[in-house]
């Protein structure tokens, strides 16, 4: 199985993050990336949140107006089955960069408005398995870029 990284996101802090060109991945995340939240969100065991492309346009089909780094995760994951990325998991990133899933996110009330009447929970993962945006923590850092290969490490 092999994915790509579609989409890199940042944000001084809150959502949505807006794609970036490429970017430096430390051992507390993308370098230049914030959080308005600290104690939910970033550190060493989140530092990097993911989401699918692919439950993306599911969510946008099913008349959600959301979209890749709106939910505020910092890569946008395509073509790789979703049900894959489960905490315990280890991935390579591009060259450079390799992660473990460290949990599944809680969805936070402002992502509210990317969800038909504000149902931001629709990306919960006990109520909605496969639809859960994952935290990640970095086990080796590098620079990355949109198009970038997405691995699992066996």
């Amino acid at each position: 199985m092999r994915g790509t990284i579609h989409q890199i996101n940042v944000s001084k802090g809150g959502v949505p993050k807006l794609p970036v060109d490429e970017a430096q991945v430390t051992s507390l995340g993308i370098i230049g990336d914030g959080h308005d939240d600290r104690v939910h969100h970033g550190g060493p065991q989140a530092a990097l949140c993911l989401f699918s492309l692919e439950v993306i346009e599911t969510l946008q089909a099913e008349g959600h107006p959301i979209y890749p780094g709106a939910a505020g995760e910092n890569l946008t994951i395509a073509a790789i089955d979703w049900d894959m990325m489960k905490p315990g998991t280890t991935w390579s990133l591009g060259d450079e960069v390799r992660i473990e899933i460290s949990g599944y996110t809680t969805p936070c009330i402002k992502n509210a408005g990317w969800f038909m009447n504000r149902d931001f929970m629709r990306m919960h993962q006990s109520r909605h398995p496969g639809s859960s945006r994952v935290y990640a923590r970095v086990l080796a850092p590098g620079r990355l870029r949109p198009g970038d290969a997405v691995v699992p490490v066996a």
